[in-house]
Order: C-alpha cells, then structure tokens, then sequence
C-alpha cells in the first residue's frame, strides 16, 4: 500500500469513528425486513450501542413490522435508495433476498455506510469480487452473516483440529436434511398481487416475470434468478467452516450431482445435491436433501484420531479405538463443548469493528470466498460436469459455459458497479 492510499484509509477510518457520535451510539438502518432481517435487527437492538434510525422494504406490512420492533423511533422507505441518503446513518443491515445484496451493499459502501450483510454474500461470484473491491475502496466495515465465525465454540474447535487435535484431517462432510414433500406453499398474498408489495422493486435486477407469490418472500431460495437452493442457504454456513478449518482460500475442484426430482411446488434448485470439493490433503463433501430427513444437520469432521461432530449447539469428539480386540484403547481422550449465542456475538462483533476499524469475523473476503464454493457448486451441479478453479483469476480453467454463469445480466435500469 502506497503512502497516499494509506492516508486516504486512516482518514477514512478517522472520519467514521467521528460519525458515530459523541455518546458512542452506532446508528443503524435495515434494507430487508422479512423473517430473517427482522431476527437481525431484534438481535442488535439488544446491543446498548445502537441505535435504530430506519427502516426500508418493498412490502408495507414488513416494513411497519421493522419500524414496530423499535417502538416507532424508526423512519420508514420502501425505496432502499432513501435510507442510503440519510446522513444520520452509520452503518446498515442488508437482509433482502440475494439479487439484492451485491447491487445495495455497494450502493451503501459508495454512501459511506458500513455494512452487515447477509449470507449468502452474493448471486454470483463476479458480484462477490465487486462487493470486496466496494468495501476496500471506501475502507468499510462488511460483515458476512455468518454468524458461526463468531461463535466461541466454533473457533476452539477450528483451532484444535488445525492444531492436530484430532490427527490428521482428509475427510469433511456437510449437509442439511429435511422432508418437505410433496413441497412448500406461498406465506404471502396467495390470493394475488397486493398494492402493499411494489413487485418490480421487489425483483430489481433479477428478469422481469409476472407476479407469482412462490416466489417472493421465504421461497425466493428455490429460484436461480434470486438464489441458490440450499447450497447457499445452509451450505453458506457449513462449507465456510469446512473452508475455514482447511486453512485453504478455495477448492482446486468440483464436482456436483443432483436435480429437482421429487418437489412439486414449482422450484427450480435441487431437492437432493451432493457436491464435493478437493482442497489440497482434504476433501469436503455436500450433501442436502428437501424430501428425506435422516441427519437434519450435519458437519463431521475425521480425523486419524477421532471425529469431532460441530454444530451451533456446540461440538463433541468421538476418539477412534486403535489396537484388536479386548486391547483396544481410545487414540484421545473424549470431549464436549457447549454453543454460545451466535447472532448476538456475531452482531457485537460487527459493532465494535465500526468503531475500532478492524476486520470483523465474517470480512467480506471471507463472506466471498465461502460463497464461491456454493456458486460452484450449483453451476458444476447444473452444468453436469465436474470444474477446476483458479482461485487466484477467479475462472473455471477451459470451461467458457461454466465461466460465463460467474456473472448475470442486470435488468434495466440496474446495473453493477
């Protein structure tokens, strides 16, 4: 970093603690308040430090939920663009479904926000590259919520099987099972198009497409024009601890299987998926599955001398026996270790880098790189062929099809940065 660059950034450091005023209160707004974003913004109201100055979403009943959480001392948008204007701002919370991530998380860095953005961090690998470039050139604070980084249990555990904890490590399986068949239904305005939803908003970037209330609120995820499945829904969390133990910035390969073979409620995402990924040494298997339950969570992780089973209410190693016979004896000594409370010391973690202007747990870099192992893992899935990548050029290596779903047109007047 050059002389220049660095004074522009310590400036920029300088000036956002100044912002956030003299009693230290970190003023806060939300783009997105379905389910989740509304979880988020309970979450840091409970922080003493924040303070809720407005709230913004296309659909009228969610937004007056937002506003309501705060005892009415919150503004409230239905355009996202007018909350980004208010100079009263410091930082935001992104909770819109995924097309909308890339393109308002760079509009809120361009308007001098930092930003808790949530998983998965993008649509597409290209918009995950441009979000990093975003927060980089204006020194902001992104955070990734994945909220498992901030969980105390998790890091004990990334550090005893990267200490040699648990021997050596070759093997890591991830998944989400559930029975949701024969699929699910809309929550919202099954009866039609309600004035209270401004449905071309609601779909911005994404292509234009008559009104259909599957697609929008919660079931957004089964649609490849605004997410991907549960790859990038529960995959964003476990494949970026996988990643995260590793130690690895990406997969050398991929290779993924899998359809909508048995849902009947008009998704497009897979309903069985099994991706695996080889890092160097080690290989990380994903596997979900919408309509046979078995294991609801999983992320195993084995190890020469026992497996470690790690998860949000807290972690237990399972020692393997060595020897034959009556003589075995166990290769460790059994553990267990009790969860924290992820969401509040995920959000905590965000606040107090505002003020101190230190990488959070979850840095957008991080939020990227794990949210490229989903996109890859959809496209290798989609495409039926196994890709290798290039992690230092972000490209599929000989593969021109499988390059050109890195990145996705933006619907007039969108576009990305």
């Amino acid at each position: 970093m050059n002389r220049r660059a660095f004074a522009i950034g310590a400036l920029s450091a300088l000036s956002a603690r100044r912002a956030i005023g003299a009693n230290d209160r970190i003023r806060m707004g939300l783009i997105g308040s379905g389910g989740r974003g509304r979880e988020d913004w309970s979450t840091f109201l409970k922080q003493p430090d924040m303070e809720p100055v407005a709230v913004a979403d296309v659909y009228d009943p969610f937004r007056e939920k937002g506003i309501a959480l705060t005892e009415g001392r919150a503004r409230g948008y239905k355009d996202f663009r007018q909350l980004l204007d208010q100079k009263d701002i410091d930082a935001v919370i992104v909770a819109t479904p995924d097309h909308w991530h890339a393109l308002i998380s760079i509009a809120a860095c361009d308007a001098g926000k930092d930003v808790y953005c949530e998983k998965p961090l993008s649509l597409t690998v290209v918009e995950g590259r441009r979000m990093v470039e975003a927060a980089r050139k204006h020194a902001k604070i992104v955070q990734t919520g994945s909220q498992q980084r901030s969980g105390s249990h998790y890091a004990q555990a990334v550090k005893l099987i990267q200490d040699g904890g648990i021997g050596e490590v070759h093997r890591i399986h991830a998944g989400m099972q559930r029975n949701i068949a024969p699929g699910l239904k809309p929550t919202e305005m099954a009866s039609g198009l309600s004035p209270a939803l401004d449905w071309d908003m609601w779909l911005g970037p994404a292509p234009m497409r008559p009104f259909d209330p599957f697609r929008c609120i919660y079931n957004f995820r089964w649609f490849w024009d605004y997410s991907g499945g549960q790859m990038t829904n529960w995959g964003a969390h476990h494949l970026d601890i996988a990643r995260w133990i590793t130690g690895a910035e990406a997969p050398t390969e991929v290779s993924g299987f899998g359809g909508r073979y048995a849902l009947t409620d008009g998704g497009e995402t897979p309903d069985v998926q099994q991706v695996t990924y080889q890092f160097p040494k080690v290989v990380v298997m994903w596997t979900s599955s919408e309509v046979a339950q078995g294991k609801p969570l999983t992320l195993d992780i084995y190890g020469t001398k026992g497996t470690l089973t790690l998860l949000r209410s807290g972690f237990q190693v399972a020692p393997e026996m060595l020897g034959a016979g009556k003589d075995k004896t166990p290769a460790m000594e059994a553990l267990q270790v009790k969860g924290n409370d992820l969401n509040a010391a995920h959000a905590r973690n965000f606040l107090d880098c505002v003020k101190s202007r230190q990488r959070p747990n979850a840095d957008v870099e991080e939020g990227h790189r794990s949210a490229v192992m989903c996109h890859l893992g959809n496209i290798s899935t989609r495409l039926g062929r196994s890709l290798r990548w290039d992690a230092a050029e972000e490209q599929v290596i000989g593969d021109a099809e499988a390059n050109r779903m890195l990145a996705r047109p933006c619907r007039s007047p969108w576009r990305l940065a």
